[in-house]
């Protein structure tokens, strides 16, 4: 009897450790994702006319650096714009004139927010919102309108007659 008491304490044992590492990696999730809001952050708005690619998570980044992310997303229902909430670190004093633009990170990466710092001396504080945006640009469109302009050249010019050889 002592002996299967022996076994079921250690499995017992075993089993505690196992959902004590599982929890602690649980609230680890947490806090580096989607508690992001808390006392070593505050939270600003920004309205973009277009905000493709960007989701709840989003990194936030000064000259690439992350600096917080996207919290909430939602459409104004006056504009019709996509506002965006934004958790950004406490140390971070951005300036009340700083920008915001939805960027690729490349061809194939993903969308982030740039803020770029103004010339302010006051800076932003909880519930204040970035006024000078720039949505998501479309890299499709933008290829697709690259090679219909280059393509409509190309037809032109050889349409064009030869030029008549000048006269001796």
């Amino acid at each position: 009897m002592t002996a299967l008491f022996r076994q079921n304490l250690i499995e017992a044992i075993v089993g505690a450790i196992v959902v004590g590492i599982a929890v602690v990696f649980v609230l680890f999730s947490y806090q580096r994702t989607s508690g992001n809001v808390g006392a070593d952050r505050y939270r600003v708005s920004a309205l973009f006319p277009n905000a493709t690619g960007v989701a709840v998570g989003t990194d936030v980044r000064v000259s690439g650096i992350k600096v917080g992310s996207v919290v909430d997303q939602t459409l104004d229902p006056e504009t019709f714009q996509a506002r965006l909430g934004l958790s950004i670190d406490q140390r971070i004093a951005l300036p009340l004139d700083s920008s915001a633009a939805i960027t690729s990170e490349g061809i194939l990466g993903g969308s982030y927010i740039s803020l770029t710092p103004g010339g302010d001396s006051e800076t932003m504080r909880e519930g204040d919102e970035i006024i000078d945006t720039q949505g998501s640009v479309d890299l499709m469109t933008l290829i697709g309108g690259f090679i219909n302009q280059s393509g409509g050249q190309d037809d032109k010019a050889g349409d064009a007659a030869p030029a008549e050889p000048a006269a001796p």
